[in-house]
């Protein structure tokens, strides 16, 4: 792939090799054979059937796909009367109301037949545009630029159809528009299936989070002997609480100047401790390490403190004492974050206690258990991790492609 240091004409700044001379500038009209959108049938839901034709909403259009699995049908009558919404293979399905406005796939070439409603515009291109060549463009910074730029209506965004129309964009000959697709494929046909491998691995410690927790599944010691049954205590027995306490607001700054703050799952992020402020004046301290557990909506969220930090009454920290292991309380307070809803009290905000944590009843086994029990579970949250930045990698490369195969 060649790289062009400086643009002096109307190409981008990555080219394959083999291709030469400027893109052409023109609206998205002219390379369309039709642009426009669907209706809701006479009769709205109540013409939704279990089968038949498929009927393609705005939440079907998701992650640059075709999602079926939330489909709902129409029968062919109401299919024909609207014969001017009806989509093929590689058609171009762009979302044109509400929040997910701006997203976009293109058709699959299996596709049988479908019909849209009127939240979703069809842009179905002419022969010589490549419709995964343009697609990744309205997806990509450049394509939400436009959209953003276009939006009408007063109080609900929109695009209406004469703005899709105006949408300029650059096309290089058909060969290369190919060749740009047929490549872009190839990197999500990798981010798929770095999906993928995350679901399943999420699914598998699922899995056997409740079998580890509800004791279907137990291990041995070092010499093959069974451990003692595991104990009922509550978490107070086993963990030392300390509840949150939101300093003064007037020592809060984001110039670094005392401690970091974690007053609620604002500060945290991919289950990590994440603060967004400091305090100068802080009061109750968790250290790097602990467990942190939201008291205010959302209840229960689980987390690791990668801080020395103060902590405000959202949160409480959790440390282990010598009948516990904090990878075990960790893996234990994941498993239970469901659980966590019928202790919500409060109308206008869901609020637990420190009394209603520490007198939470848990099935405790040994020490040594527990360690064997944490080394399993953490080693697939790590490999879980290790594959979410590979996906993250993807997805930078991705981004990288699209602001430089494209101009």
């Amino acid at each position: 792939m060649a790289t062009k240091k400086q643009k002096i004409s109307n190409v981008p700044n990555l080219r394959f090799p083999g291709f030469e001379g400027e893109w052409t500038k023109m609206n998205l009209e002219k390379a369309s054979e039709k642009i426009n959108s669907g209706k809701t049938p006479l009769g709205g839901e109540s013409t939704y059937t279990t089968e038949g034709v498929v009927f393609i909403r705005s939440q079907n259009v998701n992650r640059d796909k075709l999602e079926l699995n939330n489909t709902v049908f129409i029968s062919d009558e109401v299919n024909n009367s609207m014969k001017n919404s009806v989509v093929r293979a590689n058609d171009i399905l762009l979302n044109i109301t509400g929040a997910s406005l701006g997203r976009s796939c293109v058709v699959p070439p299996d596709f049988e037949t479908g019909n849209v409603n009127q939240h979703v515009c069809i842009i179905r291109l002419k022969d010589g545009y490549n419709p995964r060549f343009i697609q990744p463009v309205l997806s990509s910074s450049k394509g939400q630029s436009i959209f953003l730029s276009l939006q009408t209506g007063s109080g609900r965004e929109g695009l209406n159809f004469e703005s899709i129309k105006s949408i300029e964009l650059d096309f290089p000959r058909k060969g290369e528009q190919d060749k740009i697709a047929r490549f872009l494929a190839l990197i999500d046909q990798r981010i798929e299936t770095q999906n993928k491998i995350i679901e399943q691995l999420e699914t598998l410690m699922q899995g056997l989070r409740v079998k580890v927790f509800t004791q279907k599944m137990r291990f041995r010691d070092d010499d093959g002997g069974e451990f003692a049954e595991w104990e009922g205590k509550t978490l107070g027995d086993v963990a030392e609480i300390t509840m949150g306490q939101s300093p003064e607001s007037n020592s809060y700054n984001t110039e670094g100047v005392g401690m970091p703050l974690i007053q609620g799952n604002a500060d945290i992020t991919n289950r990590k401790s994440n603060p967004r402020n400091y305090t100068s004046d802080p009061t109750k301290i968790c250290e790097i390490g602990d467990i942190i557990l939201t008291v205010r909506a959302p209840v229960g969220a689980t987390a690791k403190s990668y801080h020395k930090a103060c902590i405000g009454r959202g949160v409480c920290s959790i440390k282990n004492n010598s009948k516990s292991t904090i990878e075990f309380l960790y893996q234990y307070l994941l498993d239970y974050e469901p659980k966590w809803v019928r202790l919500e009290q409060g109308s206008t905000f869901t609020a637990i206690s420190g009394s209603d944590i520490r007198s939470i009843e848990i099935a405790i086994p040994s020490v040594e258990e527990q360690t064997k029990i944490a080394n399993l579970l953490s080693a697939i949250d790590e490999k879980i991790e290790a594959e979410k930045k590979i996906l993250v990698q993807y997805e930078v490369l991705k981004r990288y492609l699209l602001q430089n195969l494209f101009i």
